[in-house]
């Protein structure tokens, strides 16, 4: 392996690994620098100001994020970095599946927006359908999410 050297790193700084990598998905039009924060209206449930934003280390769970995402917009897929703390959500941890296997986050504090993943496939329209009337049926049974 080749030592670092200055030469091959104009800047002097120390490479640092790429740690993490998290997306989010929408249907609202952002650019690199735009910050997501809490306080819209939830895409889920009773539609709600919103108290957390989220977030997965699964390019699969952004997908179904921006799917069913409310509204008519271009369903966007977005990397993200948080600002502050994360933590589990916890309609996708241990409530309803063991662990965290769809690796789904929340947090109170803003997402910078960094870039934009482009070339991904969606979920069939039959398996989109039946989730949204999966979701719709829980409204109905007044099962609400546990993250208004």
């Amino acid at each position: 392996m080749e030592e670092f050297k200055k030469e091959n790193n104009p800047t002097g700084k120390s490479p640092t690994p790429f740690i993490q990598t998290y997306f989010h998905g929408t249907k609202a039009d952002l650019k690199a620098g735009d910050f997501i924060e809490p306080g819209f209206n939830s895409n889920f449930g009773k539609r709600k100001q919103a108290t957390y934003i989220f977030l997965t280390s699964t390019l699969d769970a952004a997908i179904w994020g921006a799917e069913l995402a409310f509204g008519d917009g271009r369903e966007r897929i977005y990397l993200v970095e948080p600002t502050g703390t994360i933590e589990d959500d916890p309609d996708l941890t241990d409530r309803k599946f063991p662990g965290n296997p769809t690796k789904s986050y929340r947090s109170i504090h803003p997402f910078k927006v960094v870039g934009e993943v482009t070339n991904w496939q969606g979920h069939p329209a039959e398996q989109v359908r039946a989730m949204k009337e999966h979701l719709q049926k829980l409204t109905d049974q007044g099962i609400d999410s546990l993250n208004d």
